[in-house]
């Protein structure tokens, strides 16, 4: 009698594994420079750009300013993305970025504006996820943007003690970490908001509990950011 168990059984190329295609690196390599350059022309009349030129000159700060966007749009919008990626191909599914070519028009003409609507695109998913994994899944994102804002907030609490001079590099410090908070904090709570297209509605629909303890703890980092600390060095952007 032949053994029921006994048969090849077909899973996805790549089961479990952190893998990139080629095309999926090019829109990733797109989107941060479109993104960076968006937030430099945000940035560009900030207070961060008088620290910058007064520690680098004023051309180097450009190049400065560059490399502090370049940080802004890793630990945010790329680390977010990665959430889903990876979760998405643990459970076996293939799983992208793809970028918005829209999108990322759009969030250029909004920086020139004075504010920024991001859309750069987004990782796209395939395979069967039923309730529980579809809801892990979109939970990963917002939970990257909810702990790197706790640093955040954590590491300007912690070095936030007395009033900097212009030509103190711990304002810098204090600036870079400040915007990681707010952006990131941003991020969390418009991504769970609980309407179906986000990931807080796809959460909402799997375990109640866990979006509201989420979406709980992101309102309380973006109140801490805009009631506690001084935001007033720059401009904040609309995401």
């Amino acid at each position: 009698m032949q053994d029921p168990y006994d048969y090849e059984i077909q899973v996805n190329p790549g089961y479990g594994k952190k893998r990139f295609s080629r095309q999926e690196l090019l829109d990733i390599l797109v989107s941060i420079i479109v993104l960076s350059v968006a937030f430099m022309v945000l940035y560009r009349n900030g207070t961060i750009m008088s620290i910058l030129e007064y520690h680098l000159g004023e051309s180097g700060r450009w190049a400065g300013l560059f490399g502090i966007c370049l940080v802004l749009v890793f630990f945010s919008f790329l680390l977010h993305e990665f959430g889903h990626k990876f979760v998405a191909q643990k459970y076996g599914m293939w799983s992208e970025f793809r970028m918005y070519p829209f999108g990322l028009v759009l969030t250029l003409v909004t920086s020139i504006c004075g504010f920024l609507f991001a859309a750069p695109g987004a990782v796209y998913i395939r395979g069967y996820a039923d309730l529980e994994k579809n809801g892990r899944i979109s939970m990963a994102g917002p939970i990257v943007n909810i702990v790197l804002a706790a640093i955040s907030i954590a590491v300007v609490m912690l070095i936030n003690d007395s009033p900097y001079w212009l030509n103190d590099p711990q304002l810098l410090v204090i600036l870079v970490f400040t915007m990681l908070a707010s952006l990131n904090s941003f991020l969390a709570i418009f991504n769970l908001l609980p309407i179906g297209p986000l990931d807080g509605g796809k959460i909402l629909a799997w375990n109640k509990v866990v979006w509201g303890l989420m979406f709980v703890i992101a309102i309380i980092e973006i109140a801490c950011v805009y009631l506690v600390f001084d935001i007033s060095y720059y401009p904040i952007p609309l995401l």
